[in-house]
């Protein structure tokens, strides 16, 4: 991030009403900044505004700068944050069994694909230690069962909680968060599951997929919520397929899939390019 530390993203959502892009380029000008890119989306279902800007300011601190933005949201009736860019988010990776996203999403970040600091890996499963050890990153086995559950998501929060994690991932993490956990975690974790498949639950979903000859698989990111599977979507995406590939085929596509609508998310996220709307997001790409 080196050159960045004059850079930053202010996101904010509000009612639409007349004069929101004048005021926020307005306050930003007073502030010295200058904006380097803009989007923004008018929900006409909702009533509501949204924005991100990504701007510089040189000579500012961030503790005033944050005092401002604050003075201003309030001032205007906005929801805003700002983020300096020059930071990556703290992120924690939860996973079980099947590394194929935690793969992706180290060697994304390694190689300067993604804005995290990946500050632990946590497992239920002892699979990955090596794979974490590869990239020096702290793996912890935390065994889970229905009579230790509670114990175990306690000790998970501890570590996120003691990392100062921003984002939480669950990288095929095949165990169902309590409720109490989704709602902690609310707004920072995002799961990645199959999808486009007619309904398959359980387990080897692409094996169901293979009996009933399905022509599309597909995968989706979304927001940890309590209701399972059902939190607002942030990336979805699909890959054909036919009559003549064995499940393994299909498992493989299948995989690759959900590792790069997994990615895209992240770095959405990461970015400050994904903004709550209810059930929905906006993602400003």
């Amino acid at each position: 991030m080196a050159g960045m530390q004059d850079t930053y993203v202010l996101t904010l959502s509000c009612q639409d009403r007349p004069g929101i892009v004048h005021a926020v380029s307005g306050f930003l000008l007073e502030l010295g900044g200058n904006i380097e890119e803009a989007a923004q989306f008018n929900d006409r279902d909702s009533g509501r505004f949204f924005m991100r800007v990504q701007f510089t300011c040189p000579g500012q601190e961030v503790t005033s700068l944050r005092g401002a933005v604050q003075d201003f949201g309030h001032q205007h009736g906005m929801d805003c944050r700002l983020h300096p860019w020059h930071e990556p988010m703290r992120t924690v990776i939860f996973v079980s069994q099947q590394g194929h996203c935690l793969n992706d999403l180290l060697f994304r970040w390694k190689s300067g694909l993604l804005r995290l600091d990946i500050r632990a890996i946590i497992s239920n499963h002892r699979d990955f230690y090596q794979l974490a050890a590869s990239y020096n990153v702290p793996f912890h086995h935390i065994p889970v069962s229905p009579g230790i559950k509670a114990q175990a998501e306690a000790r998970q929060l501890d570590i996120i909680e003691s990392e100062q994690a921003e984002l939480v991932v669950l990288a095929r993490y095949m165990q169902i968060l309590s409720d109490g956990m989704c709602q902690h975690l609310a707004g920072r974790a995002i799961n990645i599951h199959h999808s486009f498949l007619p309904s398959f639950k359980g387990a080897k979903p692409y094996h169901q997929a293979h009996e009933r000859g399905v022509k599309l698989i597909g995968a989706t990111a979304h927001y940890v919520t309590a209701d399972l599977d059902e939190g607002p979507i942030i990336e979805q995406d699909v890959a054909r397929v036919d009559h003549s590939m064995t499940v393994e085929d299909l498992t493989a596509i299948g995989r690759d899939t959900e590792s790069q609508v997994l990615a895209r998310a992240v770095k959405w996220h990461s970015e400050h390019r994904v903004l709550l709307n209810g059930q929905r997001t906006v993602v400003f790409r």
